[in-house]
């Protein structure tokens, strides 16, 4: 069985890899990353939230978010906990329109903290690029 990073050991992976903004534990607990996962830890521990039945918990972040009128990208992590070892068992990367309307999404499992993609790279997987629309019409006089 390989060892799991602690908590601290978690967050420094992450913040590596470009995950450094606030993120979201069970749609619950919101903050930085490490007061996120806290906070949720203390309500687990109080009885107020449980994991799933294999011990996974749901952490998400924006990747990219610039106002409700605009696109966004959101990460959702599904994180084990096992005793005081964190991993990561999959990896769910989502591009929505300003309406909520899915343009791509991008699912990583069999992950582990090393395995995953940094910031700029999970961004790259779910970009949409638009082509410009060639007219088909043919222009030029007509007699």
């Amino acid at each position: 069985m390989k060892q799991l990073p602690n908590l601290d050991a978690f967050v420094k992976n992450l913040i590596d890899k470009g995950f450094n903004g606030y993120f979201q534990t069970e749609v619950a607990y919101s903050g930085k990353l490490k007061e996120s996962i806290t906070e949720y830890m203390k309500a687990s521990n109080n009885g107020k939230e449980r994991a799933d039945r294999n011990g996974n918990f749901l952490l998400s972040t924006y990747l990219q978010w610039s106002g409700d009128d605009n696109p966004s990208i959101v990460c959702d992590f599904w994180v084990r906990q096992e005793n005081d070892g964190f991993d990561i068992q999959k990896m769910e990367i989502t591009n929505k329109d300003r309406y909520g309307k899915l343009l791509k999404k991008s699912e990583l499992k069999n992950l582990s903290i090393n395995s995953i993609p940094t910031l700029k790279e999970a961004i790259a997987q779910v970009s949409v690029f638009h082509q410009q629309k060639l007219s088909s019409r043919k222009r030029g006089f007509r007699l």
